[in-house]
């Protein structure tokens, strides 16, 4: 089972793939903001902060 920081990566990850249509590159970076959302939702495990900041995923995505 992943978790939801590994969901998060494997979107990133595909973003940067050069062979995404645009319906498609929409469609994950739906699903990122989406799961960002979750994430942002939680509070971080054991304590700790998160290894990914929104303002750097926002600024790989283009979404503000």
């Amino acid at each position: 089972m992943t978790t939801l920081y590994d969901h998060i990566q494997m979107l990133c990850a595909e973003l940067t793939s050069f062979h995404l249509s645009r319906r498609e590159r929409r469609q994950i970076e739906r699903e990122l903001k989406e799961a960002l959302a979750r994430r942002d939702a939680e509070p971080p495990p054991d304590g700790g902060f998160f290894l990914v900041s929104p303002t750097v995923l926002s600024d790989r995505t283009g979404a503000a």
